[in-house]
C-alpha cells in the first residue's frame, strides 16, 4: 500500500498560505503591494479587532475585468512575469501570484474590481478557497478586497495570533513601511471605525516623514550625500550621530521600493556609524537603494522580506561610504552654527580672567602615547588656566581674550612684530557648569559641551591618525602560541595577514588551517592568544574594505582615551577651553565621543523662549 498521497487542492492551498499569510499584517502587506503595482494613487485600509475579524483594502488602481479577476484567484496566475528569465529582473512588489489565492483559502474573502472605462465591475465571493459567487458589481473604479474571519478554517494557526492591539500595531507598522517607501501614494488607515492616520500625497520623502513622525525627528535627520556608485544609488535620510533608538524599529531600508530585512545591510549601517553610536543602540535610517533588478534576487523568501545581492560586498561598501560621507558632511552643519561672531553689545561682557585657579588637567598626551609606544613629537603650548565662573562677574569689562590677542609682540630685533589675528570666533564662551559642561553662546542660542566627551573625541582621532601612520607597536610573546581554525576562517586570515600584522599581531601559517602567533599589540593584556584571535576575526569580518585596518586599535584607543581625557571637576584654563572647542570642531565627528555619547547639545533661542513662556 502506498504511503505517499497527493494532497487535495484545499489542503495544499492552506499549506502554501502558511508561508505567505503569517498574520493579519501579512494580508495587508500583500494587498497594499498589489494596489501599488496596479498604479494606485490612494489606498484606504480599515481593520476591526486587529484584522482578525475584518480587513478591507480599497484602491483607485487600474482594476481588472472579469476574466482577470477570476484568474487572479488561481495559484501562480500573475501578470508580473511570463518566464523564468523574468525572475532575474523583477521590478514589481508582487510577482508570484500566490497572495490572493493564499488569503482566500484561509478566510471569507470578497473581491470587487472595475476598470476605469468599464460600465460594470466584477464581484467574487470565496469561502475557504471555494468560489461561491461571481456577479456584476457597481463599485468605484479600482479594486476592493475584504477579508473576514482570518484562519477560521485553520484553528491551529488562529491560536498563534497575538492580542488584538499587537496585531493592530503590526498592521500599522506595515502601512508605515509602505507609506515611507511610496510617498507618491496617499494612505488612510482606520481601526475599529476610528481614523488612525490620513496621509496625503507628498512630493518628497521628508514631507512623508514629517507627516508620520513630526518635525522634531525630521530636524535631526541628514540627507544622504554622495550615495552613487557604479551599480548602486543610495538616497534617503539618516539620523545625525548621537540620534539612536533602543530597537531597530526606525532602522528602515528599502531596495527598489521594497522594505527588506538583511543582516548584510544591518552590518553595513552599523559600520557606517562606527564610533558614532552608543553600544546597544541603533541608528535611525530611512535608506533607499536603487539597484539594477538583475543584480538583486527577491525570490528567496516566501514573504519577500529578504533579498540576495549579486555583489554583496559592493552594496555594503556603497552603504558604508554613503553613511560616512553623510555623517562627515553633518559636521559642516555643526560648524555653520558656530560660524561668525555672536552679536555682542559694546561693553556688556565681562572679561574672563586668565588667573590660575590652581591645578592643571590630567590630559597627558605624551603619557598616553607612551602606552601605545608612539613617540611622535607633539608641541603642547603652555595654557593659562580657566577661572571658576563665579570669578567672571567681578572682572573689569573689556574686550574678550577670545576675540583679540594681547598687545603687540616684539620681534627679535625689538621692532613690533606683525601680529596675526585669529579668525573671528564662532562662539562665545560663557563659563563652566558643575566643572564639567562648557557653556557657550552661538547665533542659535545656548550650547553645552561635555569637556570629557569632547576631549575623548579629540584624543581618539589624534591617536588613530598616528597609529595609522606609524602602525601599532607589538610585544613579543615568551612562548609562541598555535591554534586551528575552520577552513573559512583560515582562508580569511591568509587573505588579511598584512592587515593583522599592521595591527601589531605577528601571525603566520603553520600548516593546514593552523597558525602561530609570536607577538601581540603592546597595549593588550592577553592570556589566551587563540581566543583573542577568534574575537579579532569576528570583529574584523564585520568591517569593510574602506574601514580602518586598525579596528582593534580603535577599540583600545577608545577605552584608553577615557582614562586620559579631561574629567569632571578638572579645572580648565580659558585658553584650554577655547582650544578644546576649536579642536573639537576640527574633528571628523565632532558631535559624539568614541563611545557614541554626544559631545555638544544645542538649546535653541526658540526653545528657551518657550521655557520662559515667551512663546507658546
Amino acid at each position: 500500500m502506498s504511503r505517499i498521497r497527493l494532497l487535495s487542492e484545499t489542503v495544499a492551498s492552506q499549506v502554501a498560505a502558511g508561508e505567505v499569510v503569517e498574520r493579519p499584517a501579512s494580508v495587508v502587506k500583500e494587498l497594499v503591494e498589489n494596489s501599488i503595482d496596479a498604479g494606485a494613487h490612494k489606498i484606504d485600509v480599515l481593520i476591526r479587532r486587529g484584522g482578525i475579524s475584518f480587513m478591507r483594502v480599497i484602491d483607485d488602481g487600474s482594476g481588472m475585468d472579469r476574466d482577470d479577476a477570476l484568474l487572479s484567484l488561481e495559484r501562480h496566475a500573475t501578470s508580473k512575469i511570463r518566464s523564468a528569465a523574468d525572475l532575474e529582473s523583477v521590478e514589481t512588489l508582487g510577482f508570484r501570484g500566490e497572495a490572493l489565492p493564499s488569503i482566500a483559502s484561509v478566510s471569507r474573502f470578497r473581491l470587487t474590481t472595475r476598470q476605469p472605462d468599464a460600465v460594470a465591475g466584477t464581484e467574487i465571493v470565496v469561502n475557504g478557497g471555494k468560489i461561491d459567487v461571481v456577479r456584476d458589481g457597481g463599485e468605484a473604479p479600482g479594486t476592493q478586497v475584504e477579508v473576514r474571519s482570518l484562519f477560521y478554517n485553520v484553528p491551529a494557526r488562529r491560536k498563534f495570533l497575538r492580542a488584538e492591539n499587537t496585531e493592530s500595531r503590526n498592521i500599522e507598522h506595515q502601512l508605515h513601511l509602505q507609506a515611507i517607501g511610496h510617498p507618491q501614494v496617499a494612505f488612510t488607515f482606520a481601526r475599529d471605525d476610528r481614523l488612525i492616520f490620513q496621509l496625503p500625497v507628498t512630493a518628497t520623502l521628508a514631507d512623508r516623514i514629517r507627516d508620520l513622525f513630526g518635525s522634531d525627528l525630521l530636524n535631526q535627520l541628514l540627507p544622504i550625500q554622495s550615495g552613487k556608485s557604479s551599480a548602486t544609488r543610495i538616497s534617503g535620510l539618516i539620523g545625525r550621530a548621537g540620534l539612536s533608538r533602543q530597537t531597530r524599529s526606525q532602522q528602515l531600508v528599502f531596495v527598489n521600493g521594497r522594505a527588506i530585512e538583511s543582516p548584510l545591510l544591518t552590518g553595513a549601517i552599523r559600520e557606517g556609524y562606527h564610533t558614532a553610536l552608543m553600544k546597544g543602540q541603533y541608528p535611525v535610517t530611512f535608506l533607499f537603494l536603487e539597484i539594477d533588478p538583475g543584480a538583486v534576487d527577491v525570490n528567496v523568501h516566501p514573504a519577500k522580506r529578504e533579498v540576495r545581492f549579486r555583489d554583496p560586498n559592493g552594496v555594503r561598501e556603497a552603504i558604508v561610504r554613503a553613511l560616512q560621507e553623510t555623517l562627515a558632511g553633518g559636521r559642516e552643519d555643526w560648524r555653520e552654527k558656530f560660524r561668525g561672531p555672536v552679536p555682542e553689545p559694546e561693553g556688556t561682557r565681562a572679561v574672563v580672567s586668565q588667573t590660575s585657579l590652581g591645578g592643571s588637567p590630567p590630559c597627558d598626551l605624551p603619557q598616553f602615547e607612551r602606552e601605545f609606544g608612539l613617540r611622535g613629537e607633539r608641541s603642547i603650548e603652555a595654557r593659562p588656566q580657566f577661572p571658576h565662573p563665579s570669578e567672571i562677574a567681578g572682572q573689569a569689562q573689556t574686550a574678550s581674550p577670545a576675540r583679540t590677542l594681547p598687545g603687540p609682540v616684539e620681534s627679535a630685533d625689538g621692532a613690533p612684530a606683525l601680529q596675526t589675528k585669529r579668525p573671528p570666533q564662532q562662539f562665545q564662551i560663557i563659563g563652566i557648569l558643575n566643572k564639567l559642561y562648557v557653556l557657550m553662546e552661538n547665533a542659535d542660542g545656548l550650547v553645552l559641551v561635555d569637556q570629557h566627551a569632547a576631549h575623548e573625541r579629540i584624543l581618539f582621532e589624534e591617536l588613530r591618525r598616528r597609529m595609522e601612520e606609524q602602525g601599532v607597536p607589538s610585544q613579543k610573546l615568551l612562548i609562541t602560541q598555535t591554534f586551528e581554525l575552520s577552513p573559512r576562517d583560515s582562508d580569511w586570515i591568509e587573505q588579511n595577514i598584512s592587515v593583522l600584522q599592521k595591527m601589531g599581531i605577528g601571525i603566520e601559517s603553520f600548516g593546514p588551517n593552523t597558525f602561530k602567533i609570536d607577538s601581540l599589540p603592546g597595549f593588550l593584556n592577553v592570556t589566551d592568544g587563540a581566543q583573542f584571535m577568534r574575537k579579532v576575526i569576528d570583529d574584523l569580518k564585520s568591517a569593510t574594505d574602506r574601514s580602518s585596518p586598525l579596528r582593534l586599535g580603535e577599540e583600545m584607543i577608545a577605552k584608553t582615551v577615557c582614562r586620559h581625557a579631561v574629567k569632571a571637576n578638572d579645572p580648565l584654563r580659558y585658553l584650554e577651553v577655547e582650544k578644546l572647542i576649536q579642536d573639537l570642531l576640527d574633528c571628523e565627528l565632532p558631535y559624539c565621543c568614541p563611545h557614541g555619547r554626544p559631545t555638544m547639545i544645542q538649546i535653541s533661542n526658540a526653545e528657551l523662549e518657550k521655557k520662559f513662556g515667551r512663546k507658546v
